[in-house]
């Protein structure tokens, strides 16, 4: 399983994608929209997790893109 992708604003304006223990972005970009899109193709290749914050830095949604262990029954 690969790294968990957190979609964060970054300081210079913009957003960027970051791996979990980086500490540098893998990809910065003018919108939340366009970091969404590659996070989430970067964590479907690596079999990890979306993370995406919002403008204040906060969980604002998670989406798993591995294996889970314990699969919602339904």
């Amino acid at each position: 399983m690969g790294k968990n992708q957190h979609v964060t604003p970054h300081a210079d304006g913009g957003w960027q994608v970051i791996g979990a223990g980086n500490s540098r972005a893998t990809v910065r970009t003018n919108t939340q929209a366009e970091a969404i899109a590659v996070a989430r193709e970067i964590a479907r290749n690596q079999g990890s997790e979306l993370v995406i914050h919002g403008a204040d830095g906060r969980i604002r949604e998670k989406d798993s893109h591995g294996h889970d262990p314990h699969p919602p029954k339904g």
